[in-house]
């Protein structure tokens, strides 16, 4: 399996959710994980049960990534974090389309910028970035949003191409709705937030969670060398992205 031939991995929006989770698989088939994420009490409770070392810090912060990220040896990256915010492009404020930008592709760049030579160097790495089914299909509400995840789709195909003839592979996980705070953070975070996006987006619900998730990452990770997972895309059984609207004037 070629996940025992890496040694170290890079997880984004560790300290929630499918990074959390990610963590947790990555540490315990023996790699040693930097955790990056802004809460540091979270941080530090996954740190001390999983042994992964903890880095609190802003993705949008730039210079942090830059004078971090040369410090280490990084066989996996996994760009896990990301944002979004209610409504359509006509509702959005400045900060809204900044932060999708700064977190959901501006960051992912930086990343891959800064692991990408070092993994050409020992030829070998694999970098995972979670994107959206709203990278790759059209409805309505979160345009931001489907810009930044539809730019991470184009950037996953375009790194191929980067390492022709180097043993780098690039996943690209599309999921479709999971069960993840990032419905109640749009809602403001608060307690009632979180039973308002639960009763919202999840009860009567099947949707994915976030070991459907990792076990998808876990698969392009285990898959043998010679063998690169481009694109998985899931989503729940009762959930389908098609549809046509026509406006009846």
């Amino acid at each position: 399996m070629t996940l025992e031939k890496y040694r170290t991995a890079l997880v984004t929006g560790a300290s929630t959710g499918i990074g959390a989770k990610l963590v947790e698989r990555l540490t315990g088939a023996g790699l040693t994980v930097h955790a990056i994420a802004r809460d540091a009490s979270r941080l530090d409770e996954l740190a001390q049960r999983t042994g992964a070392i903890p880095h609190a810090l802003d993705l949008g912060d730039t210079a942090a990534l830059e004078e971090l990220v040369p410090t280490l040896e990084v066989d996996v990256l996994a760009n896990i974090a990301g944002v979004s915010r209610m409504g359509n492009v006509l509702d959005s404020s400045r900060d809204d389309i900044d932060a999708l930008v700064d977190i959901n592709l501006a960051a992912v760049l930086h990343l891959v910028r800064l692991t990408l030579p070092g993994m050409v160097e020992r030829d070998r790495g694999h970098i995972v970035n979670i994107s959206s089914i709203a990278g790759h299909y059209n409805f309505f509400g979160h345009t931001a949003y489907h810009a930044t995840k539809a730019a991470v789709h184009q950037l996953s195909r375009q790194i191929r191409n980067d390492v022709l003839g180097r043993r780098i592979r690039v996943t690209e996980i599309s999921p479709g709705r999971v069960e993840t705070e990032i419905f109640a953070r749009n809602l403001g975070g608060s307690p009632e937030a979180i039973a308002e996006a639960h009763k919202t987006y999840f009860e009567g619900y099947e949707s994915l969670t976030t070991d459907d998730v990792a076990n998808s990452i876990e698969f392009a990770l285990r898959s043998p060398e010679h063998m690169n997972v481009g694109l998985i895309e899931i989503m729940p059984t009762y959930q389908v992205p098609g549809g046509l609207t026509f406006d009846r004037h």
